[in-house]
């Protein structure tokens, strides 16, 4: 009935597997777990190896580095059942009844349904605080909230979703960068895909560093920008997208690439201290891809 699939890098899984295996038999359905290494360190490869000696569990690997999304198609197409339960390997559920949760809601009509994310209320590291400040404030969102606008806030890292439509949604992505979850919820939104949300989060564990982060924020930023000069995306809840493009047509995108450029010390010294801005964080979004849309 379920397949469980993890793409791995540079992790370890199996106390996420553990926990899993464990929720998925007391469930007594159909259920497999699919693991694919993405050529991770043999350190974690060799400790990760151990979840295939559980029941109906696999543990794949791929022998170059191949990126998230070419290993999600991998995944899928190695699945054996209809609806796919795709999780990062840096989580863990926070509820015992995790999959029930996402069980109860597999015979209704919507084609996805996204749990949601959490973070632990421990503040973390100095280094590791942009991730996680950033993170409560824009995707620790109550299902209340994220059904409003159902494509805004879809996180891959934990999801359900009918086969079919991922590998035929997957299929459509083309590169190895990071950002294209803006892009899954644009093409869920054009072919009009139901999705659900519920709260059935998952804590985010793996922070990145604060300069790791901001890097992984300007690929992003790069990702959506190119996904729109491209006209890629044309229907689409992303709230930065939509200011850029109103910022562009009345020309003020000038304005706020000069802006960025004066301001980003500032910017970039507040969002590697132990007091990151949300707000400033944001502005530097905005601010890069203005910047980098007027570069020849």
């Amino acid at each position: 009935m379920i397949s469980v699939l993890i793409p791995v890098y540079n992790c370890t899984i199996v106390s996420l597997v553990n926990t899993l295996h464990q929720q998925l038999s007391a469930a007594k359905l159909p259920f497999e777990i699919i693991a694919w290494d993405d050529c991770s360190k043999s350190q974690f490869t060799a400790e990760n190896s151990q979840i295939a000696t559980l029941a109906f569990t696999s543990f794949k690997k791929s022998t170059v580095n191949r990126g998230r999304i070419q290993t999600r198609q991998l995944l899928s197409e190695k699945a054996n059942y209809d609806w796919l339960l795709f999780l990062d390997a840096d989580v863990i559920p926070k509820n015992s009844d995790f999959i029930e949760s996402y069980i109860e809601f597999i015979n209704g009509n919507q084609d996805a349904i996204y749990g949601g994310f959490a973070y632990e209320e421990k503040t973390p590291p100095r280094d590791y605080i942009l991730r996680w400040t950033y993170g409560t404030a824009k995707e620790q969102v109550d299902a209340t909230i994220r059904k409003q606008k159902p494509y805004k806030i879809v996180i891959s890292g934990n999801f359900l979703i009918k086969k079919e439509v991922f590998v035929a949604l997957n299929s459509q992505i083309k590169g190895q960068n990071y950002g294209y979850d803006n892009y899954f919820g644009a093409l869920l939104k054009e072919q009009s895909y139901i999705v659900k949300h519920i709260n059935n989060e998952v804590y985010h564990l793996g922070l990145d560093t604060n300069a790791d982060y901001l890097k992984k924020t300007e690929h992003a930023v790069d990702t959506l920008l190119t996904l729109f000069k491209n006209k890629q995306i044309t229907k689409s809840e992303n709230d930065l997208l939509k200011t850029f493009k109103l910022l562009k047509s009345f020309k003020l995108n000038y304005t706020i690439a000069i802006l960025f450029k004066r301001l980003k010390p500032q910017l970039t010294t507040n969002l590697l201290s132990s007091s990151p801005s949300v707000t400033r964080l944001q502005f530097y979004k905005l601010g890069y891809m203005c910047s980098k849309d007027l570069q020849k």
